[in-house]
């Protein structure tokens, strides 16, 4: 018995440990505390009928889809509260599946936030604004301790495209700021609700309200996840490029290329960005084609994506039915 024990642990030893890291806009996950930032239909006990009963039928939804995923790391986007996010943890432990540590970055004023769920310990955790407007959302970075190896998250929820590109690059010059002071070889991940598609340089060319940059895209030039030509960085050039980003989605064919749809077309919003030190052979690793959307059959409702449910005739109210907009995203990871 012994024998097959060390067995087990050489090959574990040898194979190394292996990690999943995910991401999920939940899609306003509100509690029932009143902090007077509410949206109008999620004003605890208010008029659209956003009930005690309501919101544990949606933290109910939510774990759900979490314990699918199974990620050992999972970022979360659109969490109202340090409460809420509690109260989710506890529902996916009944759901059978632990998480007990935990990260939160609360933006002043505003209605939803960033977080972050671990079965890994966090040893620091901290946010940085964007600006003090309180016209954006906090960046979180939790950094991660992976069996000794430290690995660092950072959760982003970018403006949405009711504004233009400019907003969006106020973002990702935040985050690229911090990401220069990190040692060169510093292994982290950028995940989250970037609300910008993969290939933004190329879609939002066309309109006039979000092309306010003369064709420059926070998510392709600012983090470099293009070169200077406009080709999309590729995990081979990540391996020579330690200036550049590889966005996964390229994991994926075209088809399968998106987890957002806005006016029945697929967008690829939900992103999962790496370094070249995630793809250099030392530490942790990226796993090449693991990338992948958490798609189940109950996630969709008549072919598209089975978002939490409203009625749409008056008077308006929550109907305690569906999901969310978007659908989870993850990737594995090699120590």
């Amino acid at each position: 018995m012994r024998a097959l024990l060390l067995l087990v642990w050489i090959i574990s030893i040898l194979q190394g440990v292996e990690v999943k890291i995910a991401s999920y806009n939940v899609e306003n996950l509100f509690d029932m505390h009143r902090d007077g930032t509410e949206y109008e239909e999620y004003i605890p006990n208010g008029d659209w009928g956003w009930t005690d009963e309501m919101y544990r039928t949606k933290l109910n939804h939510t774990a759900q889809v979490i314990a699918g995923v199974h990620a050992d790391i999972i970022a979360l986007q659109e969490i109202e509260s340090l409460n809420a996010l509690k109260d989710l943890k506890a529902e996916i432990n009944r759901q059978g599946l632990y998480y007990p540590y935990y990260a939160f970055a609360k933006t002043r004023n505003s209605a939803v936030n960033v977080a972050l769920l671990s079965r890994y310990p966090i040893q620091s955790a901290l946010k940085y604004p964007v600006n003090y407007s309180g016209k954006y959302r906090d960046i979180l970075e939790a950094k991660i301790d992976i069996n000794g190896t430290s690995l660092r998250v950072f959760v982003n929820h970018w403006k949405s495209k009711s504004g233009p590109e400019s907003e969006r690059i106020a973002c990702a010059k935040r985050l690229l700021l911090r990401l220069k002071e990190l040692p060169k070889d510093e292994p982290y991940i950028l995940v989250g609700d970037f609300n910008s598609h993969f290939e933004e340089y190329k879609t939002f060319l066309k309109s006039r309200k979000l092309n306010d940059t003369e064709g420059i895209t926070g998510i392709n030039h600012i983090l470099h996840t293009v070169d200077e030509k406009n080709n999309p960085i590729t995990y081979t050039a990540l391996q020579h490029d330690q200036g550049a980003h590889y966005n996964l989605w390229y994991e994926l064919s075209p088809e399968k290329r998106w987890s957002h749809e806005f006016r029945g077309k697929g967008e690829g919003l939900d992103n999962i960005i790496i370094p070249h030190s995630l793809a250099d052979e030392r530490g942790i690793e990226y796993v090449s084609g693991s990338f992948n959307r958490y798609d189940p059959d109950y996630l969709f409702y008549k072919g598209k994506i089975y978002r939490w449910q409203q009625s749409r005739h008056y008077p308006k109210h929550h109907l305690g039915e569906g999901y969310s907009d978007h659908l989870p995203v993850f990737a594995l990871f090699r120590l």
